[in-house]
């Protein structure tokens, strides 16, 4: 049976996912893995101490109120966890889930989620965790970390809450890119949905013809694809087809660049993630 790993954190964007997982569970007739990881903090750097300037003396005693701090900080977190776990799987299953579990883990997010994906088809996870949800020109500090980390496609979860009624597939012609027209030709999660292939660049027949490859792989499915070259830059042409599709799912392939190339030259990747507002499935 198909399943999938749903990750969900103390931000606004744990209802997202909740909604995207109930969606695509039922597509897929999957079953659901709730995961919450509660990470290890630094009980000096939470307090903003500086006890290096602090005679020797000091340090002993501070060190123990440190213990007790972290201690403390450590049961509440893993309360807060049982407690969203819980209320997650109140929505899976007033959503018509019933093979719904749910996992709690210490650890690093990247590691965890890495380790619980081997029993998982899909992997679902919010835009930006509990520390950077306020911060709408930015993506969450770990989504790049897990999607270069996963093996599995990865479905990112807007603030946004909606049933997607159509994929729009971002298609560059690369491995990645094809690899994600494949499974929009094979998922379930699309059965019946209009798909889109849309290309960024000149309007030629080098370009058609491409198009047209790639859309030979959903031959056959009801409706058929709509294929679009638009002139112009990658982020600009498909932010912009996306926005002009009601309720619609971004699908790419992710990340073609090494993480050093990406640091000096930029992403499209995590472009599209960062300023469209649907979800976003992201196939290596």
């Amino acid at each position: 049976m198909k399943r999938i790993l749903a990750c969900i954190d103390a931000s606004s964007y744990a209802t997202s996912v909740c909604a995207l997982t109930a969606w695509a569970a039922k597509r897929l007739d999957a079953g659901v893995e709730i995961l919450h990881v509660v990470q290890r903090k630094d009980a000096v750097a939470a307090r903003h101490d500086h006890s290096g300037a602090i005679g020797l003396g000091v340090k002993g005693e501070l060190l123990e109120e440190l213990t007790r701090i972290d201690e403390a900080e450590g049961k509440l977190a893993i309360e807060r966890g049982r407690l969203l776990l819980k209320e997650a799987e109140r929505l899976l299953t007033e959503a018509g889930l019933t093979d719904v579990r749910k996992v709690h883990r210490h650890g690093g997010i990247v590691e965890t989620i890495a380790e619980r994906e081997a029993e998982a088809d899909l992997v679902i996870i919010g835009k930006r965790g509990a520390t950077s949800e306020f911060a709408p020109a930015h993506i969450g500090s770990q989504i790049e970390r897990v999607v270069r980390a996963s093996v599995k496609p990865v479905l990112i979860a807007s603030s946004r809450v909606h049933a997607p009624r159509s994929a729009i597939v971002a298609f560059d012609g690369s491995a990645a890119a094809s690899k994600a027209v494949d499974l929009v030709a094979a998922s379930p999660l699309f059965g019946g949905l209009p798909v889109h292939i849309v290309t960024a660049g000149d309007n030629d027949a080098s370009q058609r013809k491409r198009l047209e490859k790639a859309a030979a792989r959903l031959s056959g499915r009801t409706p058929e694809a709509v294929l679009a070259v638009v002139p112009g830059p990658a982020e600009k042409v498909i932010g912009d087809y996306v926005a002009r599709q009601a309720d619609g799912m971004l699908v790419m392939g992710a990340y073609g660049h090494s993480p050093l190339r990406t640091l000096i030259v930029g992403s499209t990747t995590t472009t599209m993630i960062r300023t469209v507002h649907v979800p976003v499935l992201l196939v290596r």
